[in-house]
C-alpha cells in the first residue's frame, strides 16, 4: 500500500471530522460540551454509541477470537440486553430526574463527598488507561503503515505519530465537546461497519460465494457455534451471559463517557427509544464481526496463508497483504475509526467529570471556558504521556494486564450505585474508599488463584458481578448506627 495515499485519504477524512466540529460548533455554548443542549437526537446517539462500544481492539479481536471461542461472543452480547433494559428502566430515569451532568454526582447524594470522589476518581482512572491502551494500538498501526514508511530520509519518531493522533482528537472537540462527538460518531461508525461489510464482501467474491452461498458457508462451519454449556470454561453460557448483563450496566450505564451521549437527548423518552435501537443495532453489527471472523479463518485455508503469531493479527494481515489496496485502505479507516470513535468522547468524559466533579462546576461554581480548556489539553497530555509510557514498557503482556487491571475498578462502581438504588441504608461515607480498595483486592485474588483452586476453572465476565458483590456486602457492614441512621431520616 503507498503510504502517500493512506495518508491523503487520512487527512481527507479529519478534514471531515473538522467540518463536523465547525458545524455543529456554531452557535454552542459552554452547555453544548457537557449535554449538547440536550437536543441531541436519539437515533444518531443510538447508531453512533455502537462505534464508541467497540474500539481499535475490538475491531481486531472480535473477528480474531472466532477461531479460540466460536461464535461465543454472541452468549455476552445477548447478556448486553438485559443490562440495557435495566439501563433504561433503573438508571435512565434516575439521572434524568435529578438532572445530572456527570453522572457520579448520585454518589455525593446517595453517601457523601468520600463516595462521590471514590466514583469518580475510579472512572478517571479506568478510562485514561482504556482510552491511552486503544489508542497505543492505533497509533501503532498509523505509525507502521504511514508516517514511518513515508518519511524515509529519517527515522520518524513514534511520539511524533502519537502527538499527532492526540492532536486532532483534541481540536474538533475542544470547542462542543459532546454535542461535537454525537456527529462524530455517526460518521466514524459508519465507517467502522463499512470496513468489515467491505471485507466481507471481497472474501465472498475471492472464494466466488453469492449471498445464499456466504450463508450456507457460516451455517456450515463449526466456528459459527453460539453456545457453550462447559461451566470450567471461561466461555461457559451462563457465565458469559451474566458477565456480560453486568458489562453492560457498568461500562455503560455507570461510565460517564457512554451515559453523557444518552443525557444529551432532551427527554427521558427519547433517550430510552435510544437504548432500544442500540440494543438492535448492537446484535446485528456483532453478528458481522463474527461473521467476517469466520470468513477470515475460511480465506486463511482458501488462500494457502501461513498461521499467524496471535489471533489479534489475522484481520490486519489479510486487509493489508492478501487483499486489494482498497480494502487494506478501509482496513486502515476503520481501525482509526472505532478507535477515534472511542478516544474523542473519552477525552470529553474525563474533561466533564474533572470539572464537574473535582471542580464543582455547576453545583459550587459557574462553568469557566479557560479553565475547561485547559482540562481539556491537560488530559490530552496525559493520555499522550500513558501511550508513551505503555511503548517504553514494549510488554503486551504487561499493558494487557494494566488493561485488565482499569477494568476491576468498575465493580466498585456497581456495588455503590446498586446498594444506593436498592436500599436506603446510610452508610459510613469515610469508609467507602476503603471498601472499594479491599474489594478489589479481594477480586484480583479470585481472578489470579481460581484457576489453582479449581483445575481447568478460568475466570471470566462473572468478575465484575464479584467485585460488585463484595462492595455491596461491605457496604452493608459498613451502616451507620441506629440512632446516626434515625437522625438522618428526621433530618430529611
Amino acid at each position: 500500500m503507498n503510504p502517500v495515499t493512506n495518508l491523503l485519504v487520512l487527512i481527507g477524512y479529519f478534514l471531515v471530522l473538522m467540518f463536523i466540529s465547525w458545524w455543529s460548533g456554531k452557535n454552542a455554548d459552554e452547555a453544548s460540551f457537557y449535554n449538547g443542549n440536550r437536543k441531541s437526537p436519539w437515533f444518531l446517539v443510538a447508531f453512533g454509541m455502537i462505534g464508541a462500544s467497540l474500539s481499535g481492539v475490538t475491531f481486531i479481536s472480535i473477528p480474531g477470537w472466532v477461531n479460540a471461542t466460536h461464535f461465543g461472543y454472541m452468549q455476552t452480547v445477548f447478556g448486553y440486553m438485559i443490562g440495557y433494559v435495566i439501563i433504561s428502566q433503573v438508571l435512565l430515569p434516575l439521572y434524568y430526574k435529578l438532572k445530572l451532568t456527570s453522572i457520579y454526582t448520585y454518589l455525593e447524594q446517595r453517601y457523601g463527598n468520600n463516595g462521590y470522589k471514590t466514583g469518580a476518581a475510579y472512572f478517571l482512572i479506568s478510562r485514561v488507561i482504556g482510552a491511552s491502551f486503544r489508542l497505543f494500538l492505533v497509533a501503532g498501526v498509523l505509525h507502521l503503515a504511514i508516517f514511518k514508511p513515508l518519511f524515509t530520509s529519517f527515522d520518524f519518531p513514534y511520539w511524533g505519530t502519537v502527538a499527532i493522533t492526540i492532536l486532532l482528537i483534541f481540536t474538533y472537540t475542544t470547542k462542543s465537546g459532546i454535542k461535537t462527538v454525537v456527529y462524530t460518531d455517526v460518521f466514524q461508525t459508519t465507517f467502522l461497519v463499512l470496513a468489515v461489510v467491505l471485507t466481507i464482501g471481497y472474501i465472498a467474491g475471492q472464494m466466488n460465494l453469492d449471498f445464499a452461498g456466504l450463508v450456507q458457508s457460516l451455517v456450515d462451519d463449526p466456528n459459527t457455534q453460539i453456545f457453550h454449556w462447559d461451566w470450567k470454561s471461561n466461555n461457559f453460557f451462563w457465565k458469559q451471559f451474566v458477565g456480560g448483563a453486568f458489562i453492560a450496566l457498568v461500562m455503560t450505564g455507570l461510565d460517564q463517557d457512554m451515559m453523557q451521549k444518552n443525557l444529551s437527548i432532551k427527554n427521558i423518552g427519547s433517550a430510552q427509544k435510544n437504548i432500544y435501537a442500540q440494543m438492535v443495532m448492537f446484535i446485528i453489527v456483532n453478528i458481522v464481526f463474527l461473521s467476517l471472523g469466520a470468513l477470515l479463518y475460511q480465506y486463511q485455508s482458501f488462500a494457502g496463508i501461513g498461521a499467524v503469531e496471535s489471533s489479534d493479527q489475522l484481520f490486519p494481515i489479510i486487509a493489508l497483504k492478501h487483499a486489494s489496496p482498497m480494502i487494506g485502505l478501509f482496513f486502515i479507516l476503520g481501525l482509526v475509526a472505532a478507535a477515534y470513535s472511542s478516544a474523542d468522547s473519552a477525552l470529553t468524559a474525563l474533561t466533564t467529570s474533572f470539572c464537574v466533579d473535582f471542580l464543582g462546576f455547576e453545583s459550587k461554581r459557574p462553568t469557566d471556558l479557560k479553565i475547561r480548556r485547559i482540562v481539556h489539553l491537560s488530559f490530552a497530555a496525559l493520555l499522550f504521556m500513558t501511550i508513551l509510557i505503555f511503548k517504553e514498557i514494549n510488554n503486551e503482556a504487561v499493558i494487557k494486564q494494566l488493561f485488565t487491571a482499569a477494568g476491576f475498578t468498575y465493580g466498585p462502581l456497581l456495588g455503590l450505585f446498586f446498594f444506593g438504588i436498592l436500599t436506603k441504608i446510610k452508610v459510613k461515607d469515610k469508609l467507602i474508599p476503603l471498601i472499594t480498595i479491599l474489594s478489589i483486592g479481594l477480586t484480583w485474588l479470585y481472578y489470579t488463584y481460581s484457576p489453582q483452586w479449581i483445575t481447568g476453572y478460568k475466570p471470566g465476565f462473572e468478575l465484575i458481578l464479584i467485585n460488585g458483590c463484595i462492595t455491596f456486602a461491605m457496604l452493608a457492614i459498613a451502616r451507620e448506627s441506629k440512632q446516626t441512621q434515625e437522625a438522618l431520616d428526621n433530618e430529611i
